[in-house]
């Protein structure tokens, strides 16, 4: 139940989810029952609004130092290294998202934490796995090191349930398009970048074929999502660290076509890289059937609603800043 989240820490509060997480579950949990960490980016904007911690996922004593500190029940913990900059430092990839991750469980089950909520990602997917509407129950054989890390976290929550109790829940999120930070070197960050160069600079260059189709999910619906995995009756929920969650599946070219729809001095070409071969190994859509199921889940913006709100907020957000 809700109720049961009251001191609420989000690890990685400056990053694409966590920047947005944040001011969500402020506005229902009071700004000061929602602390934020960081690392590497500092916070800004809003995020000072309430508690700011900075933490380093790779000391365990650390974050059990903060959950004390702000008498934490639930965390949500966001800290990872994505796709493709996992695949130019798969070490590092590893230390962050296995043992980040590790650590975080390994807190929650010493100082009995009611709620670890972990991201899961379309990574945990590989080539064997059904093109369309990948299945809740499938091989997981992943081929970045960033899919191999998002199994092992995955594995590890459900360890945990399993073995401790510890009530750890998951969502597999497709690529994540917001207007509010700028990608952090995934896979499909050409569905950000493409927003930003048509308003700024009016052509983009996909990194991506043009007929490379992908899972992708609005913002909006990402945080949503989220809180009300978290918020769900543990006795509804079948599933815990792995729920498929789904929303928007379109190509390269639908995308750069309903951008410039709306921007029509919008050019584009497509010049595939190192990424492709991650995308190429990822299913087009997938099924998520148990989380609709077990908990309600239903996406809200479709490719026409997500373009019209994506270029409108981010024309405010460029021109403010111009404005400073």
């Amino acid at each position: 139940m809700a109720g049961q989240m009251k001191k609420i820490l989000v690890i990685g509060a400056t990053g694409q989810i966590g920047s947005e997480l944040v001011s969500h579950l402020r506005e229902d949990y009071g700004e000061n029952s929602v602390i934020g960490t960081y690392n590497n980016t500092d916070p800004s904007g809003d995020l000072l609004d309430g508690p700011m911690e900075k933490l380093d996922v790779l000391n365990a004593g650390r974050i059990g130092e903060v959950v004390d500190k702000y008498e934490v029940d639930s965390v949500f913990h966001l800290a990872a290294i994505l796709s493709a900059k996992g695949e130019s430092n798969p070490q590092l990839a590893f230390k962050v998202n296995v043992m980040g991750t590790f650590n975080v469980l390994e807190v929650g089950r010493k100082q009995q934490l009611n709620r670890i909520v972990i991201p899961s990602s379309i990574g945990v997917f590989g080539p064997e796995v059904p093109r369309e509407k990948a299945p809740n129950e499938t091989v997981l054989r992943p081929t970045s090191m960033y899919g191999v890390t998002k199994v092992t976290g995955e594995l590890l929550g459900n360890y945990y349930f399993n073995k401790y109790g510890l009530d750890v829940r998951g969502a597999r999120f497709p690529g994540i398009i917001s207007y509010k930070t700028l990608p952090g070197g995934g896979t499909t960050d050409y569905a950000v970048e493409a927003f930003y160069k048509a308003i700024e600079d009016r052509h983009y260059s996909f990194f991506v074929r043009e007929d490379t189709r992908l899972p992708l999910m609005y913002m909006p619906d990402c945080t949503r999502a989220l809180i009300e995995l978290a918020q769900a009756d543990l006795e509804d929920l079948n599933y815990h660290a792995d729920y498929n969650v789904s929303s928007l599946s379109f190509s390269a070219r639908d995308l750069a076509e309903a951008i410039r729809k709306r921007i029509p001095e919008f050019s584009f070409d497509f010049q595939p890289d190192e990424r492709q071969e991650i995308a190429d190994s990822w299913p087009n859509s997938m099924d998520d059937t148990p989380a609709r199921k077990d908990w309600g889940w239903q996406p809200r913006f479709g490719l026409e609603e997500m373009t019209d709100d994506m270029i409108d907020k981010l024309k405010e957000k460029l021109d403010e800043h111009e404005r400073k």
